[in-house]
């Protein structure tokens, strides 16, 4: 027992200082922005293109709040996130305006062309809820309004974001979708394996393996043996 406490008590004393200094993961890229609601009122042969400062190749997240104020209840507004604005392949997410709120995504790859994989046609999201599509290299894509997942590990054959675009309107004749407000986009990506504190789990349990087979081996000796020991400690 005199063992497993000073195990332990070794082990929670170095942890937390190991966390502390392993929690920056040089991998990690971060780029976040606030799109105005000008950036929307232009047809989609034009849309407004973001170049973003970092790439965030195949594990990231993007989270996008919405609070742009619409016109009228059949605006849209479209998101389409890009590895190459010169290659055919983008993920789009479409968010209409209330009361009906419809929203949807949409792929569009070089070998299957565009198609939508999602579509809610009444109240698919709200000005409260985050929209987060995270990929990952395991996991594919998934899509989240709020704590709801609407799309989950989608595979698309591996994605990486360099830019996106934001658009709003089918032809110039349109009407502006949207007359105030803004998007606030947030990226980050990385590798979780390239950061120490990834292996923290299996760090522990290796010390927890350690701790109870010398327990086990400590408890099952036999009644000569500790009396063996004893007397080597005492003399």
């Amino acid at each position: 027992m005199r063992v497993l406490l000073v195990s332990l008590l070794l082990a929670s004393s170095f942890l937390p200082v190991y966390a502390q200094e392993s929690t920056m993961n040089k991998s990690e890229r971060y780029d976040s922005l606030d799109v105005p609601f000008s950036s929307f009122n232009v047809d989609s042969k034009n849309a407004t293109v973001f170049k973003l400062a970092h790439e965030h190749v195949t594990n990231w997240q993007v989270e996008m709040e919405n609070k742009l104020q619409y016109s009228n209840q059949n605006s849209n507004v479209i998101v389409r996130l890009y590895e190459d604005l010169n290659t055919p392949k983008f993920i789009e997410i479409g968010m209409g305006g209330p009361p009906d709120a419809i929203f949807w995504v949409a792929i569009n790859t070089p070998e299957d062309g565009y198609f939508v994989i999602h579509e809610e046609k009444k109240v698919g999201w709200t000005p409260d809820k985050p929209i987060t599509a995270t990929h990952s290299s395991n996991g594919g894509l998934t899509v989240s309004v709020g704590p709801r997942e609407v799309v989950s590990n989608l595979d698309i054959a591996g994605f990486t974001i360099r830019e996106f675009t934001v658009s709003g309107m089918n032809s110039t004749t349109d009407t502006p979708p949207v007359i105030s407000g803004k998007m606030t986009f947030s990226f980050v990506s990385g590798d979780p394996s390239q950061n120490p504190i990834f292996y923290m789990p299996f760090i522990v349990l290796a010390i927890t393996g350690v701790i109870i087979i010398v327990l086990l081996k400590t408890k099952n000796r036999s009644p000569d043996e500790k009396k063996h020991i004893s007397k080597n400690v005492t003399t």
